[in-house]
């Protein structure tokens, strides 16, 4: 995820991210500017047809894909912000989880505590591999006693494998004494919260905007460009040509922002900053539960 400052118009305004898109729409851009000036030359210069009313028909138009746009980008930023919302839970589940751990276990207990301590830390990590398709051995720190880095390649959900690890030696916690079963209760509320968590973000990558929805808006936006040439050449002429090409980009390249963030859980510019939030929650259970 980018860091700025949001009140530096000037470097918003000249920033990269808007080179890169640009970079990546060149190519149709380039293509639009002939396709326009041929249209230009033939209707307007070599056998001056114009049909003003084409003007009337596409603003309506414009205002129809405007809609289509403003629902388009909402809802991708809405799919961003839950994902951002449950990474906001995970990391107070997280904190949770250790206090209530380190509470029930009390003096002593380090092994226990050194335990708990770096398996909640993994599980951020495993979560935050595991919504981008894969799992970065060299992340996750192995307890004492567990071979962690050589089950979880073999896994096909690694963040269930460590969340069923803890729970089976808060288990052997209770059988042994070590904390009673109103305990194992109360921290069972946080251990099934981590499972809810990557449940929400599993649903977001895993549920992507409806195939037909996708498919119309990326039609709309070709035809309405297309098009458009012949809608305000009578009242723009030359100039249609940069007019064309300069709203092909707006309209694309909101295109290309909404698809970006509807899965905000990759590594691109603008997705969620998911490292620094696993190594923050890493950092605070490990001062939780260190005596």
């Amino acid at each position: 995820m980018i860091e700025y400052n949001p009140h530096s118009w000037f470097k918003l305004i000249f920033n990269n991210d808007s080179k890169n898109i640009f970079k990546q729409l060149w190519p149709p851009m380039l293509m639009l500017l002939f396709y326009t000036s041929g249209i230009v030359y033939v209707f307007d210069v070599y056998f001056d047809v114009h049909y003003p009313g084409a003007t009337a028909v596409h603003s309506l138009l414009g205002v129809v894909l405007g809609l289509f746009l403003v629902f388009r980008t909402n809802t991708a930023y809405d799919r961003w912000w839950e994902g951002r919302k449950q990474w906001g839970s995970l990391v107070n589940v997280s904190r949770n989880f250790a206090l209530k751990v380190r509470t029930a276990l009390g003096e002593g207990h380090k092994e226990d505590k050194e335990y708990f301590a770096l398996m909640i830390g993994n599980f951020a990590f495993a979560m935050k591999e595991h919504l981008r398709e894969g799992t970065d051995i060299d992340e996750m720190e192995d307890p004492d006693g567990t071979d962690l880095k050589k089950t979880i390649p073999t896994l096909g959900h690694p963040p269930q494998y460590i969340v069923n690890s803890m729970y089976d030696r808060l288990n052997h916690l209770m059988k042994s004494g070590v904390i009673t079963g109103e305990q194992l209760i109360v921290i069972d509320q946080d251990a099934r919260e981590l499972m809810n968590v990557i449940g929400a973000c599993e649903r977001i990558k895993n549920t992507p905007i409806p195939y037909s929805y996708n498919m119309y808006i990326k039609k709309f936006i070709f035809l309405y460009s297309i098009s458009l040439p012949f809608g305000i050449l009578s009242v723009t002429h030359y100039w249609t040509i940069p007019i064309v090409v300069i709203i092909f980009y707006l309209l694309v390249s909101t295109e290309l922002i909404a698809e970006e963030i509807e899965d905000p859980f990759g590594t691109d510019d603008n997705d969620l900053p998911t490292d620094n939030l696993a190594a923050k929650i890493r950092a605070n259970v490990k001062e939780a539960l260190t005596d």
